[in-house]
């Protein structure tokens, strides 16, 4: 039953061999790995005017400046991850870079930041696509969480089915987000145009008395949430067709090429209409309502914009197992990473991405706008130590025109090292614990890697010296009675050696002389060792003579214990019985000299 319900959710297995069927064309990876860059333009200039609008409504002309150099970063963003693309062809973005330029450290710094980072976008995403649903609709707002959790669950089984099937489908609201917010662009300038601005919207370069740096400085940071995302090509050049690395260069640059026409856009058209904050109602949608009105545009610019804002965690779930899997074949993250499931993605990393942040939803109650701030740290420390990796690369490899690229990545770092510093003195209240989670996951990463070293020592063998042990067998077989099922156990164990002895523990020496005339009765050949519990515990008597026969025989002989188990046809019936084989096969786990194993009877009734 579960198989088939898996098989409806997720789909048939697929071969290895279709893995280059996996692969995403430009058209496809643009939808897929840009929808968290491109949905940023939903929220990033809301995020400016919320800081500007504490010093009343004469500064929101500041957010036009701001933005153009939010653009400006963009573009230096976008030609470093150009850069990168070409430099390390494998993939792995920040992690790989400031790994091989900067030490092991600094790249789990920057991997486990991105890490951070895609778990907060999935989270931040979803609550912010139940904000554009609640602002066209308020009656759903108390229905925010659930609404949140169905998009998130959607995405993740989406994924689970291959990242083909998911671009395919995905691709459609991307699209006609990007087509929707042209619509608006374009109708908001000839509307403006016409005369349609704000009346009273103050003129650029209005003085503001109670403005300041420290306040512009906060703005431009909360404008930077609109870079998000950006970095998502760079790590995920392998899920491309060939030449990967071209057809990420190419999409690198779509990407860029539209976002910062939209973002320039939106800003434009708040200020040309003197859009501020609302609580209940995005910038977005008000500059929407004011552009056409609450009709069918305006619904389908807020349904496009909750599409988009879901989707944007898809780029997360494109990135999140890559980069997993990159780290667990690095020996920092756990193994099952590494394991691709029948679709051919990476399974765990999905769904493990899935579960943490819906857990984020949950905890925050789906209002993750205190997240943002966090959100961009845990991105743009990625963004200065892969921008510092390449210039120590370019540095030391000297290829024909470097200076040029190191000259690029130079402004790069300063930038986004600018930007991080910023967002730290002006937001420290809200990313301070990044400054204790991130080093506890860079503990995590050398623990694991401890780890797995420590067990790879242990395991190796000098194949010129050791060599197998020849020992003897004795097992060991507990039994309740004489039943078709100890009678299959014993047929086994006989099987594999002449040394059987069966145990039986009883609570009174009536029950003991009863199994022992039985068993005489019997007679299969094997010798019956009688024990008396006189606390009616099976289990201590059983570990006590278990331990005797491991102390006298453990030099010569491998020791088994064979536990008999029968399987019942239905699952509800395994509650009807006890469970003294598994108890007894929970004690011996620690048994260093003692074979567990189990032979199943199934049950026809």
């Amino acid at each position: 039953m579960l198989n088939k319900i898996k098989r409806l959710l997720i789909g048939r297995p697929m071969k290895s061999t279709e893995i280059e069927e996996e692969k995403l064309s430009k058209f496809k990876a643009l939808a897929v790995l840009s929808s968290d860059a491109l949905s940023s333009v939903a929220y990033g200039t809301e995020q400016i005017l919320i800081i500007l609008m504490a010093a009343g409504f004469a500064a929101i002309w500041y957010s036009i400046p701001i933005s153009i150099a939010v653009l400006g970063l963009l573009t230096v963003l976008i030609f470093s991850y150009r850069q990168t693309i070409f430099a390390y062809p494998k993939g792995g973005g920040a992690y790989i870079v400031a790994k091989d330029n900067l030490g092991v450290s600094i790249g789990l710094m920057a991997g486990g930041s991105l890490l951070v980072d895609y778990i907060l976008t999935v989270a931040v995403s979803s609550s912010a696509g139940t904000d554009a649903i609640t602002s066209a609709f308020p009656s759903l707002h108390e229905h925010r969480v659930l609404i949140a959790l169905t998009m998130i669950l959607f995405l993740t089984i989406m994924n689970l089915r291959g990242i083909t099937e998911s671009a395919s489908v995905l691709a459609l609201p991307v699209y006609l987000f990007v087509v929707a917010i042209f619509v608006l662009i374009i109708s908001g300038v000839i509307k403006y145009i016409s005369g349609g601005g704000h009346a009273e919207v103050p003129e650029l370069g209005t003085a503001v008395s109670n403005i300041s740096w420290f306040l512009l400085l906060k703005a431009f940071s909360s404008g930077c949430s609109a870079l998000t995302g950006v970095e998502a090509v760079s790590n995920a050049i392998p899920n491309f067709k060939q030449p990967a690395e071209r057809n990420a260069a190419a999409t690198l640059m779509m990407m860029g090429t539209i976002l910062g026409a939209m973002f320039i856009g939106i800003s434009l058209l708040a200020y040309w209409y003197g859009i501020t904050p609302a609580p209940k109602e995005t910038v977005v949608s008000q500059i929407a309502a004011n552009t056409f009105g609450r009709g069918i545009l305006y619904y389908f610019i807020q349904g496009t914009t909750a599409l988009i804002l879901f989707l944007a965690a898809n780029t997360a779930y494109s990135a999140f197992p890559l980069l997993a899997f990159m780290l667990a074949k690095d020996k920092y993250m756990p193994h099952m990473f590494m394991v691709r499931g029948d679709r051919l993605g990476f399974s765990n990393g999905i769904i493990f991405l899935g579960v943490l942040s819906a857990l984020l939803v949950i905890l925050f109650q789906g209002h993750t706008e205190n997240l943002i701030p966090l959100y961009a740290v845990g991105v743009f420390i990625p963004f200065t130590l892969s921008q510092l990796g390449m210039m120590v690369r370019w540095v030391k490899l000297r290829p024909a025109g470097w200076l040029i690229r190191f000259i690029v990545n130079t402004i790069g770092m300063l930038t986004t090292l600018a930007i991080t510093l910023i967002f730290i003195l002006t937001k420290f209240n809200q990313v301070w614990m990044i400054f204790i989670f991130l080093p506890i996951v860079i503990f995590l990463f050398f623990q694991i890697h401890r780890h797995y070293l420590n067990i790879a020592d242990e395991l190796r063998i000098d194949m010129d010296e050791e060599k197998p042990v020849i020992k003897g067998s004795t097992i060991v077989v507990p039994v309740a009675g004489i039943t078709r099922v100890v009678m299959n156990s014993l047929s086994y164990a006989k099987s594999l050696t002449n040394h059987v002895v069966a145990v039986y523990v009883g609570f009174d020496d009536e029950d003991i002389a009863r199994m022992e005339k039985k068993w005489e009765e019997w007679n299969p050949g094997v010798r019956l060792i009688t024990l008396r519990s006189s606390y009616r515990s099976i289990i201590r008597p059983l570990m006590r003579f278990i331990e005797t026969v491991e102390w006298k025989t453990s030099e010569t002989d491998h020791i088994t214990i064979l536990i008999p188990q029968f399987i019942t046809r239905h699952w509800w019936h395994y509650f009807l019985h006890n469970q003294t084989g598994l108890l007894l096969r929970a004690y011996l786990f620690n048994h260093k000299d003692v074979v567990i194993a189990t032979v199943p009877y199934h049950l026809h009734k």
